[in-house]
């Protein structure tokens, strides 16, 4: 009787197992759970065992008098030593300042922009609404270069004068030119166009009903805007903030340029002789992460659903903006667009034919005789002119061999990150109430609340010692590259699945339809575009991408790390040309992108 017994639970276990691993989902979720989980948690307690390691001939071998072993003193010498203040709490009072001052300006000038176009009748809107996304399409550092060239001063900083300087003689403040603020300027422009298209989405696909409403109810007009429109929004807003928050936290490139010391900055400064308290930094930037994930979680379960109580359905009428104004606010827009979109374009392709790279005196004195092609063209020489031995841009070796490695690894990345992306969220679409594929879910999604220079720290620690090497290999960027990009497909292919019925796919399953007949038949046309953006967003970001790479190659690898070494050599004239090939090719394949899929970012907004 026992043996039945135990025959029995043995038949009904395997039936369960064979039931479980008979559809895809499942498999899916559980190798993809158990790989994420590795991914992110393993390069995390690679660096925390970083910080308590003694590292020989760093801070930590001095102090603690050993070569070898573990030790808290990195912690201690961090927190409380002399240099704690310009150590850990002056740049994490920055990056905090420059995180919260990020948000309010993209929230504030996307948003607005965003009312603008979906909700008045303003002039222009299909080519502003194209032309304001440049920013984030274009790389971080755009705009930070483009901040020096134009408002530095010899007179102020020591260095040579900018276009307005040179110009008008007009120099600007310490203030204006390098630390806070133009820091949160620059990144508030660069991801202004990510609120734009989150609360853009919103006004667009709002309800009319409820507005409606409360117009014939008589409600005043300020009234609507701060109990009906503005609580409909916060959703977007409040996505806005978290992902803008944690992004600007672990911006490297625009801080680095404009002379702002915060986390991701005094890691890479500290990463030489303070090599476990760097790891401490990189620690504390994750934990913000984390917290950002959290808070995220809490919104989702605390968000409030609005019913219509009297009002029929329509479309609100656009708010007239007056005969004149409608033309007078797109004019502006078309301005300020300009000088974040076109304008960095032609200045650096001017900065590549000027003798002395941003120095703009022939402007003032009108001598254009000088203006050379020497940058690009030398081909022999090369140890005259300022060259430093580096051939010219078009014959430069360096130049192309990291281009062409920027298109292996952005190509790479969009196509392991892009299927695996896709997987996942067909997986957690077809299980949504499973607790298991929320986790997935959210291990799939964490990755990118990670400031970048954290994540490429550990993944630095990781694979970077005597036990595994791939520092300086394509090998280690990729891996870096699909974990930290897997986000941008599985929610993209998340949002498309969850409005596939399931209705569909039982259809073809009657039919004895193989799951993999079923995806490529069924599931990909019907939301190709979506998974196609899955796959381009990956790419894209990979092609301008400097913080999550720095610490994992040396230059000529990518376009980004060699941009960087031409900044550190001086020349100027070649770290220009690069930022113009990279938002050309960006440019290029963004538009190849949206021609493919049929839709572009703000696409369904105003463009």
């Amino acid at each position: 009787m026992q043996h039945l017994f135990k025959e029995n639970i043995m038949g009904i276990l395997k039936n369960r197992i064979r039931t479980f691993f008979g559809k895809p989902q499942n498999i899916i979720l559980l190798i993809f759970g158990i790989m994420l989980t590795f991914s992110t948690v393993a390069p995390v307690v690679a660096i925390v065992k970083d910080t308590l390691q003694i590292h020989p001939g760093t801070i930590d071998q001095h102090l603690t008098g050993k070569a070898s072993g573990y030790s808290i003193v990195n912690y201690i010498d961090l927190f409380t030593s002399k240099l704690a203040m310009s150590n850990l709490w002056k740049p994490l009072i920055n990056t905090l300042f420059l995180a919260i001052f990020t948000c309010l300006i993209s929230i504030l000038y996307g948003g607005f922009f965003a009312f603008l176009v979906t909700r008045t009748n303003m002039k222009f809107k299909k080519y502003l609404s194209s032309i304001f996304i440049f920013p984030y399409i274009m790389p971080q550092w755009t705009l930070a270069v483009v901040w020096q060239n134009m408002f530095n001063s010899n007179a102020v900083l020591g260095t040579s004068d900018g276009l307005i300087a040179s110009l008008t003689g007009v120099t600007f403040p310490k203030w204006w030119c390098q630390g806070l603020f133009p820091s949160a300027v620059v990144l508030g422009l660069h991801y202004a166009p990510f609120a734009y298209i989150m609360i853009g989405g919103i006004f667009k696909n709002m309800d009319a009903n409820l507005e409606e409403a409360a117009t014939i109810l008589d409600t005043p007009k300020w009234k609507i805007m701060t109990m009906i429109t503005l609580p409909m929004i916060t959703p977007a807003i409040l996505n806005t903030i978290l992902l803008v928050f944690g992004s600007a936290m672990g911006s490297y490139p625009v801080p680095h340029y404009l002379g702002l010391t915060t986390l991701s900055t005094k890691y890479i400064s500290l990463n030489s002789k303070y090599t476990g308290e760097a790891s401490i930094l990189a620690i504390i930037m994750m934990v913000f992460g984390i917290m950002i994930l959290s808070l995220n979680q809490l919104s989702l379960k605390s968000r409030k659903n609005y019913t219509t109580v009297t009002g029929k359905s329509g479309q609100l009428s656009k708010i007239n903006i007056g005969k004149a104004g409608k033309y007078v606010v797109g004019a502006v827009y078309i301005v300020m667009t300009f000088f974040t979109s076109i304008w960095p374009i032609m200045l650096f392709a001017l900065e590549t034919f000027l003798p002395n790279p941003g120095d703009y005196s022939f402007l003032y004195t009108h001598d254009f005789k000088n203006l050379t092609t020497k940058w690009w063209l030398t081909s022999e020489n090369v140890t005259e002119n300022g060259l430093y031995g580096q051939h010219g841009i078009l014959y430069n070796p360096t130049i192309w061999h990291a281009f062409w490695g920027t298109l292996l690894l952005a190509f790479a990345c969009a196509a392991i990150a892009g299927t695996i992306g896709t997987l996942i969220g067909y997986a957690v679409a077809k299980n949504r109430r499973s607790r298991w594929a929320a986790y997935v879910n959210n291990m799939a999604f964490l990755p990118y609340l990670m400031p970048s220079i954290a994540v490429g720290a550990a993944f630095f620690i990781l694979f970077s010692n005597e036990h595994i090497n791939l520092f300086n290999t394509y090998y280690l960027l990729i891996i870096a590259g699909v974990i930290k990009y897997i986000p941008f497909a599985s929610r993209a292919s998340l949002n498309s699945m969850l409005q596939i019925s399931n209705e569909l796919e039982e259809a073809a399953i009657i039919q004895n339809a193989s799951w993999v007949k079923r995806m490529v038949k069924i599931i990909i046309p019907i939301q190709k575009s979506s998974i196609i953006s899955g796959f381009s967003l990956p790419f894209m970001t990979c092609l301008r991408e400097l913080s999550l790479f720095l610490l994992l190659c040396t230059q000529g690898f990518i376009l980004s790390t060699t941009l960087d070494y031409f900044d550190e050599m001086g020349l100027y004239a070649f770290s220009s040309a690069i930022n113009l090939i990279l938002i050309v090719t960006i440019l290029v394949f963004n538009t190849l992108a949206d021609k493919l899929t049929g839709s572009s970012l703000d696409n369904g907004i105003g463009g």
